[in-house]
């Protein structure tokens, strides 16, 4: 007595792989202006549903995937158009004009703004009259906005509220920027 087994076959489950390959087919066909952000959209939620490779093969299909030559290319592109801008920064970061933190006995915050009876005067009108104050509170200096219109930055971070600082850290008031130093 001969018996058959017949098992059904379902198509094997998409890998991440597979799913993050038409993702970023689909991320770099965006990028090109190959296809508008909503069908960006529409087509990210279909990849993210997919159960199936032809599924996505579809979605991808009237875009150009990037062979290993196009990924060189593209790669070397995008970090010598973002040198420039770190030279910048570098440069820049070097050449700031020092802020040196308080003495820590002296226990009291530094106002920092463009009033006169601040501990550091800042006469530029992108500073609040008094914009923001640097005080020492358990071991670690803390940097608060005083609700300053142009805003406080930590190494290019708005605070909100306060930001513990240190040694070496940008700071920035308005459009004035300055590295801590200590004494």
């Amino acid at each position: 007595m001969t018996s058959s087994f017949e098992f059904s076959t379902y198509p094997a489950r998409l890998s991440d792989a597979e799913r993050d390959k038409a993702l970023k087919v689909l991320r770099d066909g965006v990028a090109m202006g190959r296809l508008s952000h909503d069908t960006f959209i529409r087509r990210m939620e279909l990849a993210l549903a997919a159960r199936r490779s032809d599924e996505l093969a579809a979605l991808t299909a009237d875009l150009p995937s990037e062979g290993r030559v196009a990924r060189l290319v593209f790669g070397t592109v995008e970090a010598v158009s973002g040198f420039p801008e770190r030279l910048r920064r570098a440069w820049r970061a070097e050449r700031l004009p020092k802020l040196l933190l308080p003495h820590p006995a002296t226990g009291r915050p530094l106002r920092i703004g463009r009033d006169p009876a601040n501990g550091l005067r800042l006469s530029h009108e992108t500073v609040s009259r008094v914009h923001a104050e640097l005080t020492r509170q358990g071991g670690m200096w803390v940097l608060r906005d005083l609700g300053s219109t142009n805003g406080t930055t930590v190494n290019g971070r708005r605070v909100i509220g306060a930001a513990a600082v240190r040694e070496g850290d940008q700071v920035g008031f308005g459009q004035m920027a300055f590295r801590l130093a200590a004494n």
